[in-house]
C-alpha cells in the first residue's frame, strides 16, 4: 500500500485525498486545526473520507507521496509538514496556483523529488471539514517518469503529462488572472463576466498576461485570449473562483500570484500592464 500525505484540507486537498483513498492508498490529511471528519459532496451525495486527519507535524512519518495543497502564500507555513514527510524516496506534488512551483518549495523538501502540478478542479469549502466538488479531476504535470507514476497512483484522476510545462503554466494562469480578480473585487460569481464593460476589462487583463508570458518564453498568442474567454463562457453563472471563496470567508487571497505576477514580470521585461496593475493595486488595498 502506498503512503500519501495531503498537506492542506481545503477544497483541492479534500478532493485529491478522496481520489487517493478511493484508490486504496494509506492517506493522511495534514491540517492546521481539527475540523472533524472530512466530508466531500459530489454528484448529489455526501461521503465521509476514509483518511486519517493530523494536526501536529510530529504525528507524521515519512511517506511515498506528498501532495502540497495549501494556498501558495501558506507554503512556508507547511515547512514542518514537509520536513517530517519527505525523504529520498518521496515525491512532492505541488498542487498550487501560479507559476514557479518548484522555486516556491526550494529548501523545504530535502532530497525528495518535486513535481509541479496545475490543478483543474472546481471545489468549494462550504463549511469546516466539508467540501463541495463541482467538477474536474485533472492535474497537468511535466512529462517524465514521475508523471507516469502519478498517473498509476490514482486512476480516478486525469493526469496530463505536458512536454511544454512553462506554456501550460501560463495558460493556467490565464484562467485565474481575470476571473479570480474580478469575482473577488465584485464579490460576485461568474455571471459578472457577462457584463459588457467587465468583458472589456477581462479581455485587457488577458491580453496583457499573454504579452508578459511571451516575454518570459511561453508559447502564447491572441488565440489564448479567445480560448480563455471561451473557457469562462463554458462555466455556469453560479460558479465561483478560489479568490472569491477566500474573500467571502475573510481569508487572504492569491492576488500576488495572479495579477501581481503579471505586473512584476511586466515591469522586469518592459511590457506595459496597466489593467493588471490597477486590479493588483485594488486587490492589495482591499486585502483583509
Amino acid at each position: 500500500m502506498t503512503s500519501v500525505a495531503v498537506v492542506g484540507a481545503g477544497g483541492i486537498g479534500t478532493v485529491l485525498a478522496a481520489a487517493l483513498a478511493d484508490a486504496g492508498h494509506d492517506v493522511v490529511v495534514c491540517a492546521r486545526s481539527a475540523v472533524g471528519p472530512l466530508i466531500l459532496e459530489r454528484g448529489g451525495t455526501s461521503a465521509k473520507l476514509d483518511v486519517r486527519l493530523l494536526t501536529e507535524p510530529d504525528e507524521l512519518s515519512r511517506v511515498d507521496w506528498v501532495l502540497l495543497c495549501t494556498k501558495a502564500h501558506d507554503t512556508r507555513a507547511a515547512a514542518s509538514w514537509l520536513a517530517r514527510s519527505c525523504g529520498p524516496g518521496t515525491t512532492v506534488v505541488v498542487c498550487q496556483n501560479g507559476i514557479g512551483h518548484a522555486d516556491r518549495v526550494a529548501g523545504l523538501t530535502g532530497p525528495a523529488q518535486v513535481l509541479p502540478a496545475l490543478v483543474y478542479i472546481a471545489a468549494e469549502r462550504v463549511a469546516p471539514g466539508r467540501v463541495r466538488h463541482h467538477r474536474g479531476a485533472r492535474l497537468v504535470v511535466p512529462a517524465g517518469e514521475a508523471a507516469a507514476r502519478l498517473a498509476g497512483l490514482a486512476p480516478g484522476l486525469d493526469i496530463t503529462a505536458e512536454p511544454d510545462f512553462r506554456t501550460a503554466s501560463w495558460r493556467k494562469l490565464l484562467t485565474n488572472v481575470a476571473a479570480n480578480a474580478v469575482t473577488a473585487l465584485t464579490s460576485r460569481r461568474m455571471d459578472v463576466l457577462g457584463e459588457p464593460e467587465i468583458r472589456e476589462l477581462v479581455t485587457a487583463l488577458l491580453t496583457e498576461a499573454v504579452a508578459v508570458g511571451r516575454a518570459v518564453g511561453a508559447d502564447l498568442g491572441p488565440a489564448d485570449v479567445t480560448g480563455t474567454l471561451g473557457f469562462y463562457d463554458q462555466l455556469g453563472p453560479e460558479d465561483g473562483t478560489s479568490m472569491l471563496y477566500d474573500r467571502l470567508a475573510g481569508r487572504p487571497t492569491e492576488y500576488e500570484l495572479f495579477n501581481g505576477a503579471v505586473t512584476h514580470l511586466g515591469r522586469r521585461h518592459g511590457v506595459p500592464t496597466p489593467a493588471n496593475q490597477a486590479v493588483y493595486a485594488l486587490l492589495r488595498a482591499s486585502e483583509p
